[in-house]
């Protein structure tokens, strides 16, 4: 054999060369599908005895419908299944041998036939079906532009491309075809029969006009199909959509109600400043309330611009390697003024040799600073303090230590959310935003760590932070 006539094996090439060859119109993979369908379906319909060269991308959906005939037909028939010579045996065309046990049947004789492997072939499919009765040629090629790469050229499967195709009923077209394929086999090796490369006869007119009706009949049916998973997906979407909306318009809900808190104690303080038999000492108390609302009202701003903000920088920004011993000695040593203040132990364990670990840009200070704020702020006098670090199972942990207050069982799946602040009977809880963990979570869940809460009432918190070291992929998350 000839390795130059190897190289330009084209079958859709012989068919389109082929005189009275039909013009070739483009398909999808799923229409393609349909025809092969409709072809199977006339064969078992009729009770055809044919022998049938294939070649068909890879999958179970394929396979399925050589199946489906192999099982239906009642008489022995012969399968040729052209293979690409040295292609991954993981990637066949046809069934492997195990699927083959499963569906063998007495009457079924499938032969493996290697085609030299070329870039032609390696983008094409076909079935040709040859009997007396009735004798067909269904052949579709992946166009590639002289701009793309080899590898797309290779590509086994027509998924989301656009196949050139041709199916005809032509013995001449037919015969062309294999008059090619027979240069490129040895029969003798791979026990082919010659009388199974020869297309003798005339499709009768009736079987040709059942064809077509079958073709349009699976082709709605894959339509229908088509529609079906479209229409889902635009469901699946919406109510993505409305679920963000809803949850839009409760966060708005949430923004108003807490804005609207201070707003309605400054109105309150104001009038009763207005009084002309106010004593100083009321006064002092009015104008004190005036201060810490207006304060209060300050944070909330702040802390809804920072969210706003990281929700829509978070996804863009660049994941950091950060050292712990590099940021939380700076804030523990930026809070122990107020740990001293209110009588309170505050120190830190975090050992040097420690991992880098992955990171927002900035965000490892902030997720410090917000644990940390919060255990001083409800911790009381005589309290403890701790931040500590170490390797836990791959994972770098994080873990802020108090003695204050503690939180009930039941807050604790609710302390994330956006507003909530644990109920103490601490008058000093209400300054806060209700926004530090939420931030905390949002940073975290960005690079693939957590946080979780261990907490008994008037016994302390644990809030122990999980983090990615360097390494590790931060995208498979610590979750």
């Amino acid at each position: 054999m000839n390795d130059f006539l190897h190289q330009d094996l084209s079958v859709y090439q012989l068919a389109v060369g082929a005189e009275a060859s039909p013009q070739p119109i483009p398909l999808n993979a799923a229409t393609l599908l349909s025809m092969v369908r409709a072809q199977i379906d006339l064969l078992i319909e009729q009770q055809i005895n044919a022998t049938l060269w294939v070649k068909l991308p890879p999958g179970k959906i394929w396979c399925q419908e050589l199946r489906r005939y192999q099982l239906s037909i009642k008489q022995p028939i012969n399968i040729y299944n052209c293979q690409i010579k040295g292609a991954d045996a993981a990637k066949k065309d046809i069934v492997t041998q195990e699927e083959q046990q499963e569906t063998m049947t007495p009457y079924i004789n499938q032969v493996d036939v290697e085609l030299l492997a070329n870039n032609q072939l390696h983008r094409e499919y076909f079935l040709i079906v040859l009997s007396p009765k009735f004798s067909s040629l269904l052949v579709a090629s992946q166009q590639v532009r002289n701009d793309e790469s080899e590898n797309l050229a290779k590509e086994n499967s027509p998924k989301n491309l656009t196949l050139l195709t041709i199916t005809t009923i032509d013995s001449r077209v037919i015969q062309n075809v294999l008059d090619g394929l027979k240069q490129e086999i040895q029969l003798e090796s791979n026990q082919i029969a010659p009388a199974d490369l020869i297309c003798q006869n005339i499709c009768e007119p009736a079987l040709w006009s059942l064809l077509f009706a079958k073709q349009i009949q699976r082709q709605d049916e894959i339509n229908r199909q088509i529609r079906h998973e479209r229409i889902g997906k635009l469901q699946g979407q919406n109510q993505t959509l409305q679920k963000k909306e809803q949850q839009k318009d409760e966060y708005l809900k949430n923004v108003s109600q807490e804005l609207r808190t201070p707003l309605t104690q400054m109105k309150t303080a104001l009038s009763l400043l207005s009084s002309p038999n106010l004593k100083p000492q009321q006064r002092q108390r009015y104008l004190q309330m005036l201060n810490t609302q207006c304060d209060r009202q300050s944070t909330l701003i702040t802390s809804l611009l920072d969210l706003v903000e990281l929700e829509h920088t978070l996804e863009a920004t660049n994941l950091e390697l950060v050292k712990l011993a590099d940021i939380v000695p700076g804030v523990v040593s930026t809070y122990q003024p107020v740990a001293q203040e209110k009588g309170i132990m505050l120190a830190y364990t975090i050992p040097t040799d420690l991992p880098p670990v992955w990171c927002v840009n900035g965000g490892l200070r902030q997720i410090v600073i917000h644990l940390l704020y919060n255990s001083l702020k409800f911790t009381p006098t005589g309290g403890e303090v701790w931040v500590t670090a170490r390797i836990e199972d791959e994972y770098v942990q994080l873990e802020v230590r108090d003695t204050g207050i503690g939180i009930a069982e039941g807050e604790i799946p609710k302390i994330f959310d956006c507003f909530y602040r644990v109920r103490s009977g601490n008058s000093e809880e209400i300054n806060g935003a209700g926004l530090g963990l939420t931030i905390v979570q949002r940073l975290l869940w960005n690079c693939g760590g957590s946080i979780t809460v261990k907490s008994q009432l008037d016994e302390g918190s644990i809030f122990t932070v999980q983090l990615v070291p360097e390494g590790k992929d931060p995208k498979l998350g610590g979750r």
